[in-house]
């Protein structure tokens, strides 16, 4: 089984070429399912029910996200109504929507997906390594396969979910941060893992917000209004190959492609 998952995507340039890439991907890579991260897909931050609707369109079988899953109001209700998107399992009880589903391949095979959140630089939310044992559990009497979309600020805290999990799930995949890591790796216990897919969006900008108002921030402090840059749109995934009947993954793949790039695939 072959996994596709997509890194943060940011607005209208990372939308357009999801819509560009996901064909032409599934059937150069012999994709099985695609999973996307979306908390920034609305805007660049948050989601609605529209931006969901054209990325599920694209060819995205579940959405993932992060703490920018309230950004927009319209979130609230949708993520009632659809249960291909989730958002962290470790928000506190009582929250809308939920921190996980199961989706099916081309063939019909279950694919867990779980998004947990990390603590570190981050929103206060339950505890995401005892909450991830136990959606876990309960994710296995459903699928073998099961992804976790990781969102996290710290690299050590990420890293330590990977061993955490390690043995008990397909993939620990890092996203929030938006920049690509090169330590995608299988760890001894069959558990495929990267620190951070990275983003899908414009990758002339500071990660994917426009320079100027971004770097004012830094130099000044002072407020400013954070638009989507549009320069160098690239898609950053991962591929990961699994044993759909143990769960176990054989391969963690970088996928990093421009929109030239994109251009050329089938």
């Amino acid at each position: 089984m072959r996994l596709l998952f997509i890194g943060d995507i940011v607005g209208k340039p990372g939308r357009q070429l999801l819509k560009r890439a996901v064909a032409g991907l599934v059937q150069q890579q012999e994709i099985d399912l695609v999973v996307a991260n979306v908390e920034n897909a609305a805007g660049g931050s948050g989601i609605t029910p529209e931006t969901g609707a054209e990325v599920l369109a694209a060819g995205v079988a579940a959405m993932t996200s992060g703490n920018h899953i309230w950004d927009k109001r319209e979130a609230i209700q949708y993520i009632g109504i659809e249960q291909r998107l989730v958002r962290p399992a470790n928000y506190p009880r009582g929250v809308p929507g939920h921190g996980s589903c199961i989706v099916h391949t081309t063939a019909g095979e279950p694919v867990g997906v779980l998004n947990l959140m990390g603590r570190v630089f981050m929103p206060n939310t339950d505890d995401p390594f005892q909450v991830a044992l136990a959606e876990i559990e309960r994710l296995k009497a459903e699928a073998s396969v099961i992804l976790v979309d990781f969102h996290a600020e710290a690299t050590s805290e990420k890293i330590a979910m990977g061993w955490h999990l390690d043995g008990r799930c397909t993939a620990v995949l890092g996203t929030h941060t938006h920049v690509q890591t090169a330590d995608n790796r299988v760890l001894p216990g069959g558990t495929a893992y990267i620190t951070d897919v990275g983003m899908t969006g414009p990758h002339d900008s500071i990660i994917g917000v426009e320079k100027g108002a971004a770097l004012g921030r830094f130099l000044n402090a002072m407020p400013a209004r954070f638009d989507t840059a549009t320069g160098d749109p690239r898609l950053h995934a991962v591929i990961v190959t699994a044993d759909p009947t143990t769960g176990r993954a054989a391969a963690i793949d970088r996928v990093s492609l421009t929109r030239a790039e994109i251009g050329d695939l089938p």
